[in-house]
């Protein structure tokens, strides 16, 4: 386990800038190998989806000709490159060829969503504009049609781009920055994160010293060898810690990204002192927020009389965001109770008839911040399910976990164990979504004994109002760790829109089709 030396210190400031420069020069190279490359495969998904479009669809009439400026034929050609040119404008306006969404399927199917229908609004605009002879259905089909070639072309990339990560390409050279254990900590997040595009070349322990509250060097050799090898599997080179040279140390390695694990605190002169000694030599800082982070923030800064203030919202907890969501709430709802009566009557009838007891389950949950109210489920229990909760609680272990759930309970039903396993029992509760005690997205509502023992961090999750569905339920549902989920659903509570919880609809769907972490 190598340590780099001291050189970056002897170095004059040219000579160290044009060696960052070098380092920059190659990575804006493959950065815009890669995304030029996308671009252009976007672009011909375009071409191809429009084309077969007009082929396929008699009723276009062709050629197209526009009726605006003196009349004349517009080009089949042309309009599919204008077409085509729009689509990547539209896709790179929402962030679809950022370095850190290009590898992640979620966020970047999400993205494509958006772009999409950016790209059919302006293709809306662009045939007023001109008074072409296209019919609506067409621009329709032509998006739509798009939208899925890209979203295939994209899963084929995506592979490609994060197999070459595996292999070093296409990532930003990392070094980690912390304590033994936050070192640990952030390997393990890196190793489990194959669409981030940072690769760890080396790591800087370093401890506070609580008598001068300055930063030092950790020379706990073996808590650190511990870490990496129990998270990355294999040591990785250290960096010593030292203020004035560190930055020039981390250029050695090649590196363009610098991770804070944690001991230093954001806002602090700590913090800010390193981080302008590492961003003024062209290295970005990255942290690994906590769920509770204020990063989504809308911050605006103003200066008045010389006193600086900043100030911070959510912008999703605005009247009009919040009016929405009932909205939304109160649409889905409706046409949900109505929809699933298909299949919400013959369950209930086979509930009554298996066991003679009562068809729906009523529990006392906790709702928007702290108030209770009964939550309706199909009931999949046996009738004394409450009462055997605490004694499997303790042979699982699981008597400090907020979520409980176990494999093979021995309190479900036989038509429990169906209903569950489709998420059919969870019906009855979009009635508690129509008179506003839930949301049809958002955290799971908890259980009293369950909200008691919350922390103040986990507790923010009930700032929203649970939903019948949420982020752990799409993400691994049961077979996540609790650690995992109750991160999922603090962070909910930051990130929240719309959009998201269109996406997090859709995204339910496919988990409960795949029963993944269903149980």
């Amino acid at each position: 386990m190598g340590v780099p030396g001291r050189q970056g210190a002897q170095r004059t400031d040219e000579q160290l800038s044009d060696i960052r420069q070098r380092q920059l020069s190659q990575v804006l190279y493959w950065r815009f190998f890669v995304n030029l490359s996308l671009m252009l495969v976007d672009a011909a998904m375009f071409i191809i989806a429009g084309a077969t479009v007009i082929n396929l669809y008699r009723r276009q009439p062709m050629p197209l000709y526009a009726d605006r400026f003196g009349g004349f034929e517009f080009d089949l050609s042309l309009f599919l490159a204008l077409g085509a040119l729009i689509f990547v404008l539209c896709l790179h306006a929402v962030g679809v060829y950022h370095r850190h969404v290009m590898g992640d399927g979620y966020q970047l199917n999400s993205l494509l969503f958006v772009g999409t229908v950016q790209t059919w609004g302006v293709l809306c605009a662009v045939g007023f504009v001109f008074d072409l002879n296209m019919y609506f259905s067409t621009l329709c089909l032509i998006a739509a049609a798009a939208g899925v070639l890209t979203l295939i072309e994209r899963v084929i990339m995506r592979r490609v781009i994060t197999a070459t990560r595996e292999k070093g390409g296409y990532a930003y050279g990392t070094v980690i920055v912390g304590s033994p254990e936050g070192i640990g900590r952030t390997l393990r997040f890196l190793a489990r994160r194959d669409q981030l595009n940072y690769r760890p070349v080396a790591v800087c322990p370093i401890r506070m010293d609580e008598e001068s509250g300055l930063v030092v060097p950790d020379t706990d050799a073996e808590a650190l060898n511990r870490a990496m090898l129990g998270s990355w599997g294999h040591r990785l080179p250290v960096i010593e810690y030292d203020d004035h040279t560190l930055a020039e140390r981390i250029i050695d390695m090649n590196a363009q990204t610098v991770m804070v694990a944690d001991v230093f605190r954001r806002y602090s002169d700590n913090y800010n002192i390193f981080s302008v000694r590492m961003e003024t030599l062209g290295l970005e800082i990255a942290m690994v927020a906590s769920a509770g982070d204020t990063a989504n923030h809308e911050i605006q800064v103003r200066s008045i009389q010389g006193t600086t203030i900043i100030t911070q919202r959510l912008a999703q907890y605005s009247p009009a965001s919040r009016i929405i969501k009932r909205v939304f709430d109160l649409v889905v709802s409706s046409i949900a109770i109505v929809l699933s009566l298909i299949i919400t009557l013959p369950v209930a009838i086979a509930i009554k008839v298996t066991d003679g007891g009562p068809v729906f389950y009523k529990q006392k949950r906790i709702g928007l911040r702290g108030k209770p109210f009964e939550m309706l489920k199909f009931r999949s229990m046996v009738v004394n399910a409450d009462a055997l909760k605490a004694k499997l609680a303790a042979e699982t272990g699981q008597t400090d976990r907020f979520i409980f759930k176990m494999k093979n309970d021995p309190r479900i039903t036989k038509v429990g164990h169906f209903i569950r396993r489709f998420s059919i029992d969870e019906l009855p509760q979009f009635i508690n979504v129509w008179l506003g005690e839930m949301s049809v997205v958002g955290p799971r509502p908890p259980l009293p004994e369950e909200y008691a023992r919350y922390n103040r961090l986990y507790a923010t999750r009930m700032l929203v109002k649970p939903g019948i569905t949420g982020p752990w339920q799409v993400s691994g549902r049961s077979d996540l760790s609790a650690e995992e989920s109750e991160a999922l659903d603090v962070a909910y509570v930051q990130n929240w829109s719309i959009l998201g919880d269109v996406v997090l609809l859709f995204r339910t769907v496919g988990a409960v089709l795949s029963h993944k972490g269903a149980y």
